[in-house]
């Protein structure tokens, strides 16, 4: 698929871009993110990569649509962690949190 980031055309494969972040460690996510194979990478970060341009030569909503178009599936916000409660901070949390009794 050709696309324009950063007014440079490049001729984009889904293959392509997977082929290129094997063996890539995802940065952190703190913004939009693409979901390639099984791991979140910044949009920057992937853009960076399959162009080969500095980060702030593009954005990220270029590098979005061309994602999308690809086939890759991308977040607006970065991963919440997920917090796993112990059978007694489950229940806890049910019955109420000590000290917000009102009287």
């Amino acid at each position: 698929m050709r696309c324009v980031i950063a007014r440079y055309p490049f001729d984009l494969t889904k293959d392509g871009v997977m082929d290129s972040m094997k063996g890539i460690p995802a940065e952190p996510v703190t913004g939009e993110s693409v979901t390639i194979g099984r791991r979140r990478y910044p949009v920057k970060q992937v853009g960076e990569i399959i162009t080969r341009q500095d980060r702030r030569d593009f954005t990220s909503g270029e590098v979005v649509r061309a994602m999308v178009r690809l086939g890759f599936t991308c977040h607006d916000h970065p991963a919440e962690p997920v917090q796993v409660l112990t059978p007694l901070q489950s229940a806890s949390a049910l019955l109420g949190a000590p000290g917000t009794w009102q009287d």
